[in-house]
Parts: C-alpha cells; structure tokens; sequence
C-alpha cells in the first residue's frame, strides 16, 4: 500500500504543470487487478503447469515449479525489452541507477560525474523480485504439497510474506556488500538488471538528475523557523 501511494505521489508531483491529479478508486482498482494477474501469472501458472508433471516428491516439485516461475519471469522481462517504448524506460532505469550510484559515493551530481557509474544497483526492484522467487521456493516446500485448494490459498495470501522476507534479505545485502556470501547472493539480481536497465543518454541521465535533486528536496527537514519577538 505505501509503495503504490509513493508511486501515486510519484506521478502527481511530475503531473503538477499539467494540473492533473492521479487518484480515485479507479487507480486502486487498476492496482489491484495488475496484483492480482501478476500473483495469477507467476505463482499459479507456474504450480500448475508443474501438477502436470506428476512429481511426488515435495523437494523437487518446489524446485521444478521454482525454476519454471523463474523460466517465464525472464522470458517475460526479454520480451518485453523487445518494445521501443519499454526500451526507452530500461535506458531512464539505467540513468536512475547511474545517479544513485553517484549520489551515495559522494561524487558530483553532474552529467559527466554520472557517466562511469554502473546501470546496476543492488537495491533495484529487479533483484527484489529475483530475490522474492528464490524464497517462494524454500518457503512453499515448507508447506509441502496439500491438497490442490490448499496450495492455491498459499500462493496467494503468502506472498506478502515472502516479499517481506525478500526485502529484507535486499535491505540486509546492501548493507553487507563487502561479504562474500551476501555478494554471491546478490549477484544474480545483479545479472538480472542487465535486462532491465540500458545505459542512458545524457538527456535522460539530466532527467534523472533533475528527479533526484527533487526527491531531496521533497525529503530534507523544513528549516526550523525562529518566532519573531519585540524587545
């Protein structure tokens, strides 16, 4: 829920010239149908396309649907960057990186100071969501394989858990980059990006400086105002 208002403040701020607002309960009803045919997509398609191969023990089944889940989310972000306008985002993806990049080692937030920083961050969605498969193979072979309703039920409402559990192993990695564990871990969210980010031209590293000279601006402490008193 905060994530989608952040993404709604998001697109009111950059909305303000045009004196339109992003908001209503159709916004909501968008959000929660794009949820739901994500959770349908990547975690049910995938369990029973697995049934069909009648496998009995629980360990491999989960590793099986796992890798199929894994199979079609890869397909999907290689297909998708086929599209000159998903194209076009994965460039200002990049950028975004390459200034964050910037920003947290202290470099100057110039277009030619951005350049040499890499498109890949290790908090980037993309390895969230990598992570957030990994984990639903581990967590659902804990469930075991029950009843067919049960497994439908447990695709669904656990993946607030997962994802939980997958944003802290992210929060927790990036934090730890210098050991070698977290890093291996790590890495093939890293690799991941590669799909989802494109480097950037110097217009669209300027609109990324300009969205994160915003943001910090948006997030620093109002100054403390001093109360005028007559003497």
């Amino acid at each position: 829920v905060l994530g989608i208002k952040t993404l709604m403040h998001s697109a009111n701020v950059a909305l303000e010239e045009e004196d339109e607002k992003v908001e209503g309960p159709m916004v909501w009803l968008i959000m929660i149908v794009a949820l739901a045919g994500g959770i349908a997509i990547f975690f049910l398609v995938p369990m029973f396309l697995t049934k069909l191969f009648t496998i009995e023990n629980t360990v491999v089944f989960h590793l099986v649907e796992g890798l199929i889940r894994l199979t079609m989310f890869i397909i999907y972000l290689r297909l998708i960057s086929l599209m000159p306008d998903i194209k076009r985002v994965f460039a200002y993806h990049g950028a975004e990186h390459k200034v964050v990049n910037a920003y947290e080692n202290g470099a100057l937030l110039e277009i030619d100071s951005v350049k040499p920083y890499s498109t890949a961050h290790v908090r980037c969605g993309s390895s969230f969501l990598f992570i957030v498969l990994i984990i639903a193979i581990l967590v659902f072979a804990l469930i075991g394989m029950p009843s067919l309703w049960i497994m439908i039920v447990s695709r669904i409402v656990l993946v607030p858990v997962i994802a939980s559990l997958g944003y802290e192993v992210i929060y927790f990695g990036a934090r730890h980059t210098e050991n070698l564990l977290m890093r291996a871990v790590m890495a093939p969210g890293l690799w991941l990006q590669s799909l989802t980010t494109r480097q950037p031209d110097e217009k669209q590293i300027e609109v990324a400086l300009l969205a994160l000279n915003s943001a910090l601006e948006a997030d620093r402490e109002p100054e403390e105002v001093v109360p005028v008193t007559s003497q």
